[in-house]
């Protein structure tokens, strides 16, 4: 039997916010954390033993902060720095069974149980190879729960009201990406990415998983995709999985995301210095955030259809490999000149995108890709990038980005960045300089959306473009520095899983 740990967040004077029976045994605590000195800031902690009526259990005192002027998503965050900073400390101190006091809801005082159960398993999260018996202990699971609970494990989330439930859903998707991210590229292969994606889709129900050889793509005429995979010696494969959550609305695609899988990345010819260059295996970034979400978005069960498309290749230098100032004749006939092998994402989403909008015909496609350099100088690791052809897209991916504290920063989607790209004798050049290099990769993936064009009424007049698209170049946040949160960890982030999440179970609950 594992030693058990409860987590009580606390008022700035000590006052417990639970009212649960849980915590009703748990003897002084507002004596306890007066005597501690604690700070009266959000995730301070102290731990006790001893106290109350269960002499075994480890109590985790957690303040919150100041209690009052708080926006709604600040109390969320609120709730996820709690949980984190309280079971990494259990977890510490050898308690493999954490209970949650959250009391009645963050309305009230107390804790938001969605925010709070991923703010638990986000926290523990690790991604470690040491083999001893003493790292392998380090490496016990803690299992957690909210106090006073009954649901069982097995209960299926209501998406309509987000709770104790999805919060587990949401996380356990963050942390599914970030492991994929996190694996050494020799054991994350195109192959062993597609075999994995159909594992975690098994048993989902809705789901249908097709995975792509490349001789599918070369009929297809997937030249750019396949481009990048002429060099190495690791089969493409391209993961499309089509999802029908929606009922009574035929085969109609609503949205579709399409996600960078480069599982590494040495830049081709285009060779990348040394330094680092380990870190390439996350490449594949933005196709681990897009299979994650769909994940939840399935096991959510929301009433929307959807479609993922993920071309995955390593980019590696051969006798073989293509050469800078190669031309290559796109999916949708556009004329590509080869610059530098190092900008290879676009070139591999480029096909894909054009695939995802002209086959299916989405009202919406999302990208995501750890794609530009020049994006992670631009806005660190504070937000992603998003690229939107559309104010009430930008609106709803904002929305639901900041109430997951998964934040995105609207950047310039403007045509006249396709100068920088329209080199003499090419329809584009796949890099243009070193300025402003996140908006003129963006504009160039826009040039693969097919149905952004607006459509003619019978009256011959334009109305709206056919589909909205959103490119979220998520590279500054791939792995965290200096903004990371008490959930946040050392290695791959797993962004903008729980951002892509919300953003389709609130699209789906208005359909």
């Amino acid at each position: 039997m594992g030693i058990k740990g409860l987590i009580i967040p606390v008022k700035p004077d000590g006052q417990s916010f639970a009212a649960g029976a849980a915590s009703s045994n748990t003897g002084d605590i507002a004596s306890l954390w007066k005597s501690s000195n604690a700070k009266p800031r959000p995730g301070e902690t102290r731990i006790f033993y001893g106290q109350g009526g269960d002499k075994e259990t480890v109590l985790a005192l957690v303040g919150v902060g100041k209690t009052e002027r708080l926006s709604e998503n600040e109390l969320k965050e609120r709730s996820r720095t709690v949980a984190a900073a309280g079971v990494k400390a259990l977890r510490d101190v050898g308690c493999t069974e954490v209970e949650i006091e959250t009391g009645s809801g963050h309305n009230n005082g107390g804790l938001d149980a969605h925010a709070a159960a991923v703010g638990l398993q986000l926290a523990l999260h690790r991604f470690d190879w040491k083999t001893s018996s003493a790292d392998k202990a380090k490496k016990a699971p803690v299992s957690i729960s909210q106090a006073g609970s009954s649901s069982s494990s097995s209960e299926t989330a209501d998406a309509k009201t987000l709770s104790w439930k999805t919060g587990q859903i949401y996380s356990q998707c963050q942390n599914l990406a970030r492991e994929l991210q996190d694996t050494p590229a020799n054991l994350m292969t195109p192959t062993i990415f597609a075999e994995r994606a159909k594992k975690e889709f098994e048993g989902v129900s809705n789901v249908t998983v097709n995975v792509h050889d490349e001789a599918w793509a070369k009929e297809k005429g997937m030249r750019t995709f396949l481009s990048v995979a002429a060099g190495t010696e690791e089969p493409a494969k391209f993961v499309e999985i089509i999802y029908k959550g929606a009922s009574g609305s035929g085969d109609a695609t609503d949205v579709a995301f399409v996600g960078k899988g480069i599982t590494f990345d040495s830049g081709g010819i285009s060779l990348k210095p040394g330094a680092d260059m380990k870190a390439m295996r996350s490449d594949m970034g933005g196709a681990s955030a897009v299979l994650s979400a769909l994940l939840g978005i399935a096991k959510l069960k929301l009433p929307i259809n959807m479609v993922l498309c993920i071309p995955l290749t390593e980019n590696m230098p051969s006798g073989k490999a293509t050469k800078p100032g190669d031309m290559i004749v796109a999916m949708n006939g556009k004329t590509v000149e080869i610059d530098n092998t190092d900008a290879e994402g676009r070139l591999v989403l480029s096909d894909a995108l054009y695939y995802a909008s002209s086959v299916y015909k989405p009202k919406v496609v999302i990208d995501a890709a750890t794609l530009t350099g020049a994006q992670a100088v631009a806005l660190g690791d504070v937000f992603a990038g998003a690229f939107v052809t559309d104010d009430g897209l930008w609106n709803d991916l904002n929305t639901a980005a900041e109430a997951e504290r998964d934040q995105l920063w609207r950047m310039p989607f403007h045509d006249n960045y396709l100068e920088y790209i329209n080199k003499t004798g090419h329809d584009l050049c796949n890099t243009g300089g070193r300025y402003g290099g996140a908006c003129t990769a963006a504009i160039f993936l826009k040039q693969f959306i097919a149905g952004l064009e607006p459509k003619e009424d019978d009256d011959g007049a334009n109305d709206k473009p056919q589909i909205q698209y959103a490119h979220l170049d998520i590279a500054g946040v791939m792995s965290m520095g200096p903004s990371a949160q008490a959930y946040d960890i050392k290695g791959m982030n797993g962004k903008p899983v729980r951002a892509l999440i919300e953003f389709v179970r609130r699209r789906a609950l208005k359909l």
